[in-house]
């Protein structure tokens, strides 16, 4: 089984996301990095860019294809994580670590997994 770490929530587009006080940061999930490979290249939202939930905030490209990123969330986008634009593999060598984008202003919330919820919707996708 892949990496879940226990403190996060998780989609089912292979998101993970990590709450703070007012705020959410978003990343893509191990599961996720494994299936598209080497990332070569990621396309981050604007800091004001506005997002609903289950909607777009970005896409990364791996040398099999391009993914895009989803948020769980509807809101404001605080925060980029730029250093993914000159070192995409970041994602690669620690999904949890590289973070994608903070969403603040929240004004909705989508569907989201537990750890184990998403331990076991992985485990129905390898199944397929």
């Amino acid at each position: 089984m892949n990496n879940v770490p226990k403190n996060l929530w998780y989609s089912k587009t292979h998101e993970w996301a990590m709450f703070t006080c007012d705020t959410i940061r978003l990343g893509l999930t191990d599961y996720a990095q494994n299936a598209m490979g080497d990332i070569v290249y990621a396309d981050l939202p604007a800091v004001g860019d506005q997002v609903e939930a289950g909607g777009l905030c970005g896409e990364v490209e791996s040398v099999k294809a391009v993914s895009e990123v989803h948020t769980p969330v509807g809101g404001t986008v605080c925060a980029v994580n730029s250093a993914l634009a000159d070192a995409p593999e970041m994602i690669n060598k620690a999904p949890y670590e590289a973070w994608i984008a903070e969403i603040g202003q929240i004004t909705e919330k989508g569907e989201l997994l537990s750890p184990e919820q998403y331990e076991a919707f992985c485990e129905e996708e390898d199944m397929r």
